[in-house]
């Protein structure tokens, strides 16, 4: 009996620490056009948000409410530019990978049909390359668990934040630009090494032939003492040199 009043005592605490804003979710909104959904069954739609750039590497599937009763609604929003996705996270556990820093802290997405929020269910994430190893996948658990303590969070809780981040979602646009903008400096890193690489093998060429030319030098002037006798005539001095050179 005690060990269960000492559980259910530490159960309240962890969802008071929670609740009183310890734990900070932040939000991510996408453009509608990176939903996909499926054919409406039962008043439901599947849908799936997949993002692959870094500080993103995720798919997000679940099942979003029909709304009105009217199967077509979502699609037309969605083509239309009335419909877009919010992704909540916690930022305690980003993950580095390569010189990226990923966000795995994921817990939670809703579907915004013309700025209001849906009813969304059965929401499931799976991390993808590069962040898709144990150490990932824990990060994501512990934010699964965290936000499951949040309580309610699309009703208003966090509205500011959400309207901020919905004022600027990411959209494939933004997301091509991010590739490209990644692309090309790891290519300007990658001719920066070769760059490096090869002013150090001509560095260590030339320290090679320095010694060389130094011992060259270093004996032509001993040559030159040695015919740089006071006694000899300039003709002797001149067929000196031309022996030793021999």
């Amino acid at each position: 009996m005690k060990k269960i009043l000492a559980l259910l005592v530490l159960a309240f605490a962890v969802v008071g620490y929670a609740q009183q804003g310890n734990i900070k979710p932040k939000f991510q909104a996408f453009s509608g056009a990176l939903l996909k959904l499926k054919d409406a069954e039962k008043g439901f739609q599947k849908f799936s948000l997949k993002v692959d750039v870094a500080p993103w590497s995720f798919q997000a599937i679940g099942e979003v409410r029909v709304p009105n009763g009217d199967s077509e609604a979502l699609r037309e929003a969605l083509f239309e530019g009335d419909l877009y996705a919010v992704l909540a996270y916690i930022d305690n556990s980003p993950v580095e990978i390569n010189g990226d820093v990923y966000q795995v802290g994921l817990f939670d997405v809703m579907i915004y049909f013309d700025d209001e929020p849906t009813t969304v269910r059965n929401v499931k994430f799976k991390l993808l390359p590069p962040v898709d190893d144990d150490w990932s996948k824990s990060g994501l658990q512990d934010a699964l668990s965290s936000g499951s303590l949040l309580g309610k969070i699309w009703d208003g809780k966090y509205e500011r934040e959400i309207t901020k981040a919905s004022a600027d979602p990411m959209d494939k646009g933004k997301l091509k630009a991010m590739k490209r903008k990644k692309q090309e400096a790891a290519e300007e890193a990658a001719a920066m090494s070769v760059s490096e690489k090869k002013k150090k093998r001509m560095k260590d060429m030339a320290e090679e032939d320095q010694p060389k030319k130094k011992k060259k030098k270093k004996k032509a002037s001993r040559d030159e003492d040695e015919c740089d006798d006071p006694s000899f005539t300039p003709k002797e001095r001149k067929r000196c040199l031309m022996m030793k050179k021999r």
